[in-house]
């Protein structure tokens, strides 16, 4: 990652302006401020600098939230070291029932925590400052003595009982979980409390001695290990709806709730919310009463203290915004009392303009710009020391003559671009070479000229006594401007359980040794007076097998090669050995034919392309969007594959809307600038239209032909496209499967992109894989088919994910129910209402324009039209083009929107007859909404009375499961479960997969993939020996007094399983004890089991029991070996047999006994690696 961009040096000559001194003079002794009509760009520098230079918190009012963030992520740049606090914008517009996300709970309540620090809460070093739009500002929070009321400050030796401690949490916002992950969650084991404070960089883990706090360490969510220990621990509301009045606000709402519709005849109906305020607990959708549970809510300014200085961005767009918004949600209020979905009598859930005057009236106030409401002072300001910089337009001989002229009169210039590199270079082709930097510390070091890497918004100019600080952007060299790439935003940790998640009672599984059963989870035995747990699996016949805990990687869930279920084996038979070894041959031959594709890549002398030009840092740098960190580290892949000698072959996947478009553009431009050509295959000519606006007007300003083929061009410029992409007088052809017939010739082909491969058939597939032997192939796909995924996850393919949603992006609201025409109609009315549009799916071409007449029957309201892909192309194109331009309020379709189509003010979306689709249909059609920053919602039906067949119901269910964003992955997954593996190597292969199960088979395939590329031994079972078991006298099980979910004990069992090393089995241990607690008598005892089984594996023990008063270790070696010899190896307590190595134990003894037993295993071991050398 670069270096972040740092212009503290620039500070200090502000400092030394006698205006500046004024103002911070004026400012500390509380008078009067005038308002400083400061240049815009020169806004955020002057607050960095007060910031810097006062002893009290500082809030920043903007009017736009596009400008709270400008302000917000360039402070840093100025002043790294401030605590600056962005207040985040509500999820939901006022009146709007929508969960607000977890990102904007965290953002404002931890400014709230940082602006009312608790009572015995250690004082932060430098005071916060705190950035918010008039939005955020508006809406109302709780009160500050409810804030101070509901925190509380833990210590080590404080006196506190856990079970209070819980149930204030509760009432306080906190949710409980089984493991802490997301800041606003706690979870309770026996005498350890972790939580993860909503304010709190990090979870912490709370142990008790009784009620007194014995430590406080910090953890980490990923990993669950314990890193620091803390002095004390802070612990603020996790909701600003506090769920201890929430029963209160249910009881005062009963008459109205009880007027509401049954949420499963609107899908937005409150009732469900009744039940959920009577229970006192945390819930989605709690802000939505935020103004009903308290007399007097408070706001932002509220938790101000006395001396903070207010600063005003802009007074002018802070009243424009506060009216446009209240405005807006006063037109709703109206709407929904109207239709009886406000309760009677809420209160404003917002602070008004008066109220904001009335407020800032008592309190000292700087404006940036000027407050047109008050006079006008005749002073001087720091306003004056700033004026705009030269415009050029890109024109950059200009710049280079302007820079010269600058330095020759001694003025010091600071150019920040990401251009920097090249700007450099061109001022060296003329004067000395400039290096560029990162950083400006002091100005000295700048001397009078230099190139800094990075990205502001705009530039300006700050006169000084005796010369001019000239700083340049972007936007005065080229004439376009960048956002500041935003600060990182934490991905959500998974627990180090989550890839054993996907197991439930019920589930097929398959056994390595016994073969494929139904899981019937945990299940306690007492044998010789010593109780144990296993997991239980059913066979045919009524046969059980209890699997041992150490076993437990043996089980894998079974995933078929359809959606029929499996045959049950049988325990005591051959039939699964048979099985195992036919699969195991089937595979092999398998892996034989898909190495020949990947050798035939590997040794094709495909080409290398050249590093990047400056002409592609250009392209890169006028994309108007602030790329995520998934983006770029695709992007980097793609390009080292570019620019390597073998052919390309990735697949970048990307849930919709999150970039992949981005990366295939500058991926294609690469291939142009070193006169290659491109061909972008797409299914669908609508697709393929956008695809070619997007390319023409990114293009646009450098010299390359974009071209497109499909049914929308005439058979007369098709013929003249042809022979200019045969000439190679195109450089890029956008195209659908017209691409791939015979008559089209490309010149000098380099790259080939192919957006949803999953659309095409398996013809057109075929011939894209000969393609891959000679080109570079680019994939991009939002779910990738089976296949796809399939192989790259075992090697064959690269895979880049692009994870991070786009900021302000909301998770779709899914319906899935039965047909329901008063739905339809309050779904489409409700995205009229807000000036948005409409998909209606209907899959059928011969009954579509039946289901268009009964729409507008049934919402005569709304202008509607039809399109779909047996209509004449010029008339397709029309209605496209007529919807996209907002002349149509309902589009009526087939599935031809399915593919990348681009609407953002299309945000609602019906699908008629959703049990037709397949499972990544219904995600693609559901990816067409939610674009932007408004709440959409997606609606599945099925019809009212027809009997769903398994298949569909997984399907349906799923999509309505699968609501957070970048679910992609996870989706393809779960297709592959309901689909079954059948198609991913044809239907030769079916059968074998149907036989040991998907994760088996992908196991051996990728063994065998290993083998043949000379990385690993042949194909073989997961369990290299046979079943060993292990039947010692000591217990070995998680007790649920230690870990009391279900679910939880078994994916710790098969993590436990899963430990192949002493060292792993230590890290266990100490993880174990830091998140439960003391180990019990059983665990220890699983962990010593454990240990003796990774040592016994070695050593080729089939068994170790106890018999008679002795363990017994059963080899199958010591008939053929030298016993006596052993005997003297391994000690005279010790008695060598024909079968087994005997040593005593005293079951009084148990640490003892068992230190000896992993001596002697320890000892075999060596034994073993000597006769295996002899």
């Amino acid at each position: 990652m670069p270096a972040p961009l740092q212009l503290t040096g620039l500070l200090e000559p502000l400092r030394q302006s006698a205006a500046y001194q004024d103002l911070v003079r004026r400012i500390r002794d509380r008078q009067p401020l005038p308002d400083q009509e400061l240049l815009r760009a020169a806004r955020p520098f002057l607050v960095a600098a007060l910031a810097q230079d006062l002893t009290c918190p500082v809030i920043v009012l903007s009017g736009r939230v596009d400008r709270a963030y400008n302000l917000t992520e360039q402070l840093p740049v100025w002043a790294p070291g401030l605590p600056v606090y962005r207040f985040a914008e509500p999820t939901a517009i006022f009146y709007e029932r929508v969960a607000w996300t977890s990102s904007v709970i965290h953002s404002r309540l931890s400014t709230l925590a940082a602006l009312a620090r608790p009572v015995g809460a250690s004082a932060s070093e430098r005071p916060p400052v705190v950035v918010t739009s008039a939005y955020a500002l508006m809406q109302k929070t709780l009160p500050v003595r409810e804030f101070i009321a509901g925190s509380r400050v833990l210590h080590q030796a404080a006196q506190a009982e856990p079970e209070k401690l819980v149930r204030s949490w509760l009432q306080i916002g906190y949710t409980p979980a089984s493991i802490v992950i997301e800041p606003g969650t706690f979870s309770r084991r026996g005498g350890i409390l972790d939580i993860f404070p909503i304010a709190a960089p990090a979870p912490v883990r709370i142990e008790f001695f009784g009620d007194e706090v014995e430590s406080l360490r910090s953890f980490n969510p990923a990993t669950q290990r314990s890193s620091d220990s803390i002095d004390r621990l802070v612990i603020t509301p996790a909701r600003e709806a506090l769920p201890r009045y929430a029963p209160a606000v249910a009881e005062r709402l009963h008459e109205w709730f009880a007027s509401q519709p049954a949420p499963d005849e609107d899908v937005v109906s409150t009732l469900p919310d009744e039940e959920a305020l009577a229970s006192g607990m945390a819930f989605p959708q709690l802000e939505y009463y935020l103004s009903n549970l308290y007399s007097h809510p408070a706001n932002l300014l509220s938790y101000a203290p006395d001396d903070a200085l207010i600063i005003v961005d802009d007074w002018g767009a802070l009243r424009d915004s506060m009216a446009d918004l209240e405005e807006q949600a006063l037109a709703i209020r109206r709407d929904r009392a109207a239709s009886n979905l406000l309760p009677p009598d809420s209160p404003l859930p917002y602070l008004t303009w008066d109220e904001l005057q009335d407020e800032l009236s008592t309190r000292q106030v700087l404006h940036l710009g000027s407050n047109p409401d008050l006079l006008a002072r005749e002073e001087a300001t720091v306003g004056d020391l700033f004026s705009p910089n030269q415009r050029f337009g890109g024109q950059l001989r200009m710049v280079m003559d302007d820079l010269h002229k600058l330095r020759t009169a001694h003025h010091a210039v600071i150019v920040v671009s990401q251009q920097a590199q090249r700007l450099a270079e061109l001022w060296g082709e003329q004067h000395p070479y400039i290096a560029p930097v990162s950083r400006i510390d002091r100005l000295n070091d700048a001397g009078t000229l230099s190139f800094v890497e990075g990205s502001l918004a705009e530039g300006w100019t700050l006169e000084q006594d005796h010369r001019r600080i000239h700083l340049m952007t972007e936007a005065e060299i080229f004439g376009w401007t960048r956002p500041e790439p935003r600060r990182h935003v934490q991905a959500r940790a998974l627990p180090p359980e989550s890839s054993f998640s996907d197991l439930e009672v019920g589930d097929y599984v398959v056994h390595v040794e016994y073969g494929i059963g139904r899981f019937g989870g945990l299940q306690k035995r007492t044998l010789d007076n010593i109780e144990r747990e296993y997991l239980v699996i059913q066979y045919a016949g009524a046969d059980t097998l209890y699997v041992p805990i150490h076993q437990a990687d043996r089980i894998s869930r079974y995933v078929g090669a359809d959606d029929s279920p499996p045959q049950l084996n049988r325990l005591g038979t051959q039939d699964w050995t048979r099985t195992k070894e036919n699969t195991r041959r089937a595979v092999e031959e398998v892996a034989r034919e898909l190495l020949e594709l990947y050798a035939a890549r590997e040794h094709v002398q495909g080409y290398t392309f050249s590093p990047d030009t400056p002409w592609q840092h250009e392209l890169e740098a006028s994309f108007p969007y602030v790329e995520t960190d998934d983006q770029l580290q695709a992007l980097n892949a793609v390009k080292e594959d570019m620019e390597r000698p073998r052919p390309m072959d990735r697949l970048i996947c990307g849930d919709v809307g999150y970039g992949k478009t981005e990366v295939a553009l500058r991926a294609a431009f690469k291939a142009v600038m070193d006169g290659k050509q491109v061909a972008m295959l797409v299914p669908t000519t609508v697709l393929a239209q956008q695809h070619f606006n997007t390319f023409a007007r990114r293009l646009h300003p450098f010299p390359v032909k974009v071209e497109m083929l499909s049914r929308f061009r005439s058979p007369a410029e098709q013929r003249r496209i042809l022979y200019e992409l045969a000439n190679g007088q195109i450089d890029i052809i956008i195209g659908t499967h017209r691409l791939l017939q015979s008559d089209v010739r490309v010149k000098n082909l380099g790259l080939l992109i192919i957006d949803e491969e999953q659309r095409f058939g398996v013809t057109h597939k075929e011939q894209l894989k000969a393609l891959r032997t000679e080109v570079d192939v680019l994939t991009l796909t939002a779910t990738p088919i089976p296949r796809t995924l399939y192989m790259s996850l075992t090697g064959i393919r690269d895979i880049s994910m692009i994870q991070t949603p786009p900021e302000e992006r909301l998770p779709i609201v899914t319906h899935v129910g039965t047909a329901n025409d008063r739905l339809v109609r309050q779904a489409i009315l409700r995205e009229l209402d807000r000036g948005g549009q409409v998909y209606f799916v209907h899959n059928r071409v011969q009954t579509i324009d039946t289901v268009a007449a009964r729409l507008r029957r049934l919402v005569p309201e709304a202008e509607i039209v039809v399109g779909h892909g047996q209509m004449d192309e010029q008339r397709l194109e029309a209605v496209m083009t007529a919807f996209t331009r907002g002349d149509f309020d309902v589009l009526v379709s087939t599935t031809i929107i399915e593919s990348g189509l681009d609407i953002p003010n299309a945000n609602t979306l019906i699908v008629d007859r959703a049990d037709w689709f397949g499972l990544a249909q219904l995600y693609q059609l559901r990816g067409r909404v939610g674009r932007g920053a408004q709440q959409a919602y997606a609606y599945f039906f099925h019809p009212r009375g027809g009997r769903l067949t398994p298949d569909a119901r997984a399907r349906l269910d799923t999509i309505g499961e699968q609501t957070d964003l970048g679910t992609g992955m996870s989706i393809a997954m779960r297709d592959l479960e309901i689909r079954g593996a059948g198609d991913l190597l044809g239907t030769r292969q079916s059968g074998h997969i149907a036989a040991v199960g998907f994760h088996l088979y992908t196991q051996l395939l990728t063994q065998a993939v290993r083998h043949l590329k000379g990385e690993g031994e042949m194909p073989q079972f997961p369990v290299a020996t046979a079943t060993m078991t292990i039947d010692l006298p000591t217990p070995a099980y998680i007790p649920t007094s230690f870990v009391s979910e279900p679910a939880l004990r078994i994916q710790l069992y098969r993590r436990l399983a899963e430990i192949n090393t002493r060292r792993g089995i230590d890290d266990m241990q100490a993880e174990l004890t830091d998140r439960f607690g003391e180990l019990p008598r059983a665990v220890r005892g699983l962990l010593f089991q454990l240990h003796a089984k990774i040592l016994a594996q070695n050593a080729h023990v089939v068994a170790i029991a106890s018999e008679n008063g002795q363990i017994s270790i059963r080899l199958p070696y010591l008939a053929t070996t030298d016993r006596q010899a052993l005997q003297n190896q391994l000690g005279h307590d010790v008695r060598v047999s024909r079968t087994a190595v005997w040593m005593p134990f005293d079951s009084s003894q148990e640490t003892a006994w068992q230190a000896d037993l992993l001596h002697v295993l320890e000892k075999l071991q060596l034994n073993t690696v000597q006769a295996a050398a002899n």
